[in-house]
């Protein structure tokens, strides 16, 4: 047995990719998507017709309509090639307004229903804030399961548990990249791998304070730089990994062990705490790597989102 097939008796596998057709291969249960990873799906020429497409049967419309229709084709393509849930992302210009997110999330809800999909296979992504974790708690609300991305910290993860979402997706790799530039010369990385990993450490704190304190929002391990960080997040509620990483995995026979067991986490001794916005935002502003990585990946992703509407203006 591969390592691929063996995580898959502890965890949920999840493809994080906007090119469906390298899913078939490795059978994942769920697919992510993301700004970035549909700019860099649309480029390739085989998914060019698609982008002309979409564009053409939309022509006309405003801008954003265009590019949520764009993310709800991927979506939708994906979702043949999966048997469960694709993520989709609202646009990283409104994770800071929350009735704007609210507003887009149901949007998107909209458009996969329109192509028959049912709300049970769509989980909308938004990023972290305050105003965004506000945003996704009225989407639940309303029966939309939500992502929470570009999570960083303690206290943006017992914020969403707060909030009662379906799933957050800690960022384990640009956590890592951060520790990394941070210790410059000093870094060590056999010291620095496996458990001792700062973006695997990040995770399983999260994982066994939901555990813990039965919080029902699923733990989504996110952005990985090896398949040491993956393998010692074994047993997460689910981890969402590139197709390259995934290769690496299905192709290596070493066994693995479960890392995260829900058992164990129920007898920890870990104590309870409580965020509202004055003491989230206090938290998140104390932790630099968090403040640092949140505020870099909306620009990112706000960033690709623009090169993406200038390639449908130009289809």
């Amino acid at each position: 047995m591969n390592q691929l097939e063996a995580l898959k008796q502890y965890t949920t596998v999840v493809a994080d990719t906007g090119d469906f057709r390298q899913l078939a291969q490795y059978h994942p249960q769920d697919a992510t998507t993301n700004p970035s990873l549909i700019l860099k799906a649309v480029q390739k020429p085989e998914y060019a017709p698609l982008l002309k497409q979409t564009v053409d049967r939309h022509r006309g419309e405003h801008i954003d309509e265009i590019m949520d229709c764009l993310l709800v084709r991927f979506g939708t393509e994906i979702l043949q090639h999966i048997p469960g849930r694709v993520s989709t992302e609202v646009d990283a210009r409104l994770s800071f307004d929350t009735e704007a997110t609210v507003a887009r999330g149901q949007r998107l809800i909209d458009l996969y229903r329109a192509e028959g999909v049912p709300v049970e296979r769509v989980l909308i992504k938004v990023a972290s804030t305050w105003e965004g974790i506000q945003a996704a708690a009225q989407l639940q609300q309303r029966g939309i399961a939500c992502n929470l991305t570009l999570l960083f910290s303690f206290c943006q993860a017992v914020a969403c548990g707060q909030a009662r979402v379906q799933l957050v997706s800690p960022f384990v790799g640009r956590i890592y990249d951060w520790y990394k530039k941070s210790a410059g010369a000093a870094w060590d990385e056999q010291a620095m791998a496996g458990a001792n990993d700062p973006g695997v450490k990040s995770v399983r704190q999260i994982y066994q304070y939901y555990k813990h304190f039965g919080i029902k929002t699923e733990v989504m391990g996110a952005s990985f730089r090896n398949t040491g960080q993956i393998l010692a997040l074994a047993g997460s509620d689910l981890l969402t990994i590139s197709p390259e990483l995934l290769g690496e995995l299905a192709k290596n026979e070493t066994g693995l062990r479960r890392a995260l067991d829900p058992e164990q986490a129920k007898t920890a001794s870990i104590e309870h705490v409580q965020y509202d916005e004055k003491k989230f935002r206090w938290a998140l502003n104390e932790d630099a790597m968090a403040t640092e990585k949140l505020a870099e990946g909306i620009r990112a992703f706000a960033a690709d989102a623009i090169k993406l509407e200038k390639l449908i203006l130009a289809a």
